[in-house]
Order: structure tokens, then sequence, then C-alpha cells
């Protein structure tokens, strides 16, 4: 540890330096003005100053999501964490390492109701890994240290500190702490070879991949066991990166408007192995397809977090170990000698569901996401916020790299924007498109400014059909006709991409998209294609007066 004397704002800066901090996403605000007065002499992290907490927040959760250290954001009190939770909420529902900084009103205020004043320990208490307050600054470095740790810790998570302002302008002594690189339990082998047992007894064995730790060197281990053994692969919500989706044995994915053949298939598995998910209600069918807390399937739940297993589901093996670990040992042990028919039969299901039904209108989106499976490179980087839109990318796309897919599994809005400028900071290298419904792009449609003003090109493409469209569904089949609430009257949105600086294009038939792609890629700045859609097109497989005369039919 290296002592040194300096403000409560220098020591946390200083800390952050100590623990590889490159980059924070913030707000600025007059609560945490000695941290902006250390950044000015820490040139080397970088302070993204973006025009809406949530916004950067979710930047923040992003920048975690894809390199694995705590993505860090810096809010002021009361409104600036009020408008920056949302990027916590997405953060433990995607087990993402984040620490959120909240500047807080003065010791001496404290209790008073005063400006601003939240009791942020009892706000994000339920929502983070852990909230606390720094009330004295030569505990800052410790404090800093221990919230790394926490996010990083099995199961990881976002963490907040509630930081007083005075007590940032505060001089101390302090010393820095070094911490040491994060341990991710291991399964016995014991363990392992009681899990490979029951899947060498299975007719229909399966494995289910997620959770917030994995990379590509496990993702490829896994693949080849899963190949030579007869085992099929599905990933679970929002996670489809974490495997080459051209491989043979992956066969889809899990989670809101999952494959019903899919969903058929994973009710009739005999052995179900749950690697690193959760198994939450998006990815079992609201908990119908692998029903809690007894599912009709063998259940073999290997997660993190030992306080996980159990909880909800009551498994005939439950293994304390992280993904990766568990599936290079499961690869050493040799693959299994398991009837391949099965693997082949969900393989051939998953190929036949990547061709698109016709769409109705002029401008097809499922012609449009096969043409960015054809188009971009492995490393592409896709990202969407909330709404039926997403459907086409997760449906039609096929990821191929680790670290391609930013998508919130807590189903928030106004992520898809935020997170391609996160993504574009993290990967410079690497394509980036966004994808965004006409109202969640609406939700984030001013970090197109932070988007210019840092340089961080990508294309964001606006699914415009002049509705909120998911709610419409849902309105559709519980009340069909009775329409309330879900239009939407919409900006001219290439008029508005021009006023941020940004290229912008409409595009209205299917065939005018792959130019306008190569335009959108080549302008060198931000670029905005609206997608011109009919309503009718409600998603990939019901059109809206599908959806309504189902509906009319059960009624």
């Amino acid at each position: 540890m290296r002592a040194m004397f300096g403000t409560g704002g220098q020591l946390l800066v200083a800390q952050l330096r100590r623990l590889g901090a490159d980059t924070i996403f913030s707000v600025p605000g007059e609560s945490f003005l000695a941290v902006l007065d250390a950044l000015h002499d820490a040139p080397d992290i970088r302070l993204i100053v973006c025009r809406h907490e949530a916004g950067a927040a979710n930047m923040a959760e992003a920048y975690g999501k894809l390199t694995g250290r705590p993505g860090l954001c810096l809010v002021t009190r009361g409104p600036g964490a009020t408008h920056a939770s949302v990027g916590v909420h997405t953060a433990r529902h995607d087990s993402t390492p984040m620490i959120l900084m909240i500047g807080q009103v003065a010791r001496a205020h404290r209790g008073r109701e005063a400006f601003q004043e939240v009791e942020f320990t009892e706000m994000f208490g339920p929502l983070a890994k852990a909230a606390a307050e720094i009330s004295d600054a030569s505990q800052v470095p410790a404090e800093i240290a221990a919230a790394h740790a926490s996010a990083l810790a099995p199961r990881r998570g976002p963490v907040v500190l509630s930081l007083p302002e005075d007590m940032l302008a505060e001089e101390v002594d302090a010393a820095l702490v070094e911490i040491g690189e994060p341990h991710e339990p291991t399964a016995t082998l014991d363990e392992v070879q009681q899990a490979r047992t029951m899947l060498l007894e299975a007719k229909r064995p399966l494995v289910i991949l997620g959770g917030g730790v994995w990379n590509d060197e496990a993702g490829r281990l896994l693949t080849r066991w899963a190949e030579d053994s007869g085992v099929p692969l599905v990933t679970a919500f929002r996670r489809q990166d974490y495997l080459d989706n051209t491989t043979p044995a992956y066969v889809g994915y899990t989670g809101i408007a999952v494959d019903p053949t899919l969903a058929g298939r994973i009710a009739e598995a005999d052995v179900l192995l749950a690697l690193g998910t959760r198994l939450a209600d998006a990815s079992t069918g609201s908990y119908t397809f692998v029903r809690a807390p007894t599912p009709a399937q063998r259940l073999i739940h290997v997660y993190p977090d030992a306080s996980e297993l159990g909880r909800v589901y009551h498994p005939e093996l439950s293994i304390v170990s992280g993904a990766c670990s568990f599936a290079q040992m499961l690869a050493q042990e040799g693959p299994l000698s398991n009837d391949r028919a099965w693997a082949a039969m969900l393989r051939a299901e998953y190929e036949k569901g990547l061709t698109p039904r016709s769409s109705p209108g002029t401008l097809d989106m499922g012609r449009v996401v096969e043409h960015l499976r054809e188009r971009l490179p492995p490393d592409a980087i896709l990202t969407n916020g909330a709404g039926n839109f997403s459907v086409w990318a997760h449906r039609y796309y096929q990821f191929r790299q680790h670290g391609t897919q930013l998508a919130p599994t807590s189903g928030a809005m106004g992520y898809a924007v935020p997170a391609a400028i996160a993504a574009k900071l993290a990967r410079p290298e690497s394509p980036v498109v966004a994808f965004a419904g006409d109202g969640d792009f609406m939700m984030s449609a001013n970090e197109l400014a932070t988007a210019r003003q840092y340089q961080t090109p990508f294309g964001v493409l606006v699914i415009n059909n002049g509705m909120f469209g998911t709610i419409r569904m849902h309105q559709e089949r519980a009340y069909p006709g009775r329409v309330v609430g879900t239009d939407l009257e919409n900006p001219d949105f290439v008029a508005l991409a021009h006023a941020f600086g940004a290229h912008g294009e409409l595009v209205e038939r299917t065939e005018e998209f792959p130019d306008a792609f190569e335009r959108a890629l080549g302008a060198g700045t931000p670029a905005l294609l609206e997608l011109r859609v009919d309503p009718e097109a409600l998603s990939p497989r019901a059109t809206l007066s599908e959806v309504r005369e189902a509906a009319r039919k059960r009624t």
C-alpha cells in the first residue's frame, strides 16, 4: 500500500487508477466538484460527459459487460441518482460489474431532507449487490477497493457508493489499496463426473448457457465437446453471443419470443444442464417449460453463487462453480457417446427458423436482418433496447463471437444508443449497429450528441411503426380492437439525426436497405437509418390482424 495526502476526491481518483480504471461515464453535478477537479489531473481516465444520467448508467453497464471490469458511473444526488437507477437495475439482472458513485449532500445536512437529499443506502439496497455511504475521507481507497471486489465477486453486479460533498473536499492522509484478481469458484472433479454421468444416461440431454461471466475460449471448448457428444446447446435470454451460432451444436436461444418448437424441445429434455444461468422467468416461459420449483427434467444447476442454488429450483445436482471453469473441466473429461439424432433434429429445426416469413408492407425486417447476417463481420456488435423490433435481430441474426450482443435482460427501453456509444469506446475497431424501435429510440435520442462529441461512429436502425409495438401486441391479445395509449406521433427522425450532426436517411423499401446501410457504415459519424415499417408487421411470427383475430376467437 502507498500512502498519500489529498482530498477525498483525489483519493477516489487515485484508487480508481490503481484498480485500472480508464473510463468514467457522468453527468456533472455540484455535489462532486472535488472529483471533477481530481480528474483534471488524471488524463489517463476518460471522462465521458453524457446528456442524461440514464444514458450514463447504461453506458457504464455496457462497458462493464464488454470489458469484464466494473463499469464506472458518476452522478449527482437526488434526480441524478434516480435517473441512473435504470442502469443499476439492468446491471443487477444482467450480472454486470458496475460501480455507481453518487454525490451526496454535506454530512452536517444529512437527515434534514436537504436539497436533493435521498437516503441512497435504503434506495439502492434492494436493487444493487451493495450500497454504502463513505463518511470518512480516509476510508475512500478501502471503500472503492471493496466496491470493486464486490462488483466482480460471484454473482457479479452493481455496487452503489454515496459520497457526501464535504467529505470529497476534506484533506486527509490515506493509503491506497491493492486487490488481487477475482476468484471464480470451481467444481470438484467428482461433481463434474456426476454431471457427466447424468448426461450420459440421458436420451434427450440439453444445455442452457447463460450468466454473467463467459469467454470465447470456454465457448470453443464447450462447443467442441457438445458436437462430439451429441448434446445440443441453447443460450439463455440475450446471451446468444456466448456461442458461435453457426456451429452444429447450437440450436437456438430461449427467452422472450422463444421459438415455440424449441420451447417444446426444452420441455421434452430428460436431463438439463443449466450452466451459469439462473433460469429466470424470461428464459423458461415464465417457469412453464422448466417448471419451478421441481422441473420435469433432471436438472443439473451450475452457478457461481451458492445462495442462488435451490432458491427457485430444486435441482437433482447443484454445483457451485463458474461456467468457464466448469466447461473446461467437462471438456477435459472427454466426449459422451450419446445418440446424435436428437441434437441433429434440433439443429435442423433451428436452421429452418432462420428463414423469415414474408412481412406486410414494403420494408421487410426479416430480409433486413438477413442482409446484416451476411454483411457484418464476426466482431460486429449489435445493441438493442426493448420492444418487438428486437425479436427480428434475435431470431434471424447469427452471433459468432462473445461480446457482440449488448441487450438488457431487464427489458429496459432506451438502452441501444448508450450501449452503442460504450461499445465504440471499448472496441473502436468493431462495427456497431444499434437496433431501436421508434418509442425505444426516443428515450435516449439525446445521446447522439454524446456520440458526436466523442467521435463514436455507429449505425442506429430506428424501426418506426408508429406505436409501442410490444404493448400493442399484449393489448390486442387481451382486449382486441380496444386500442388506447399505444399510438405514437413521431418527429422526422432523419432531420433529427442531421440536427445532431449525424448521417440520416429514410428507408421505405427492402431493396433500398443494402445501399443505405453501406452509406451509413462509411459516413464516419453516427448514422441513423429510419426504417419505415408497416404497423401490420407486429412481430416475426404474427401480424397485428392475426393477433387480434386469434384473440377474438378465444373470446
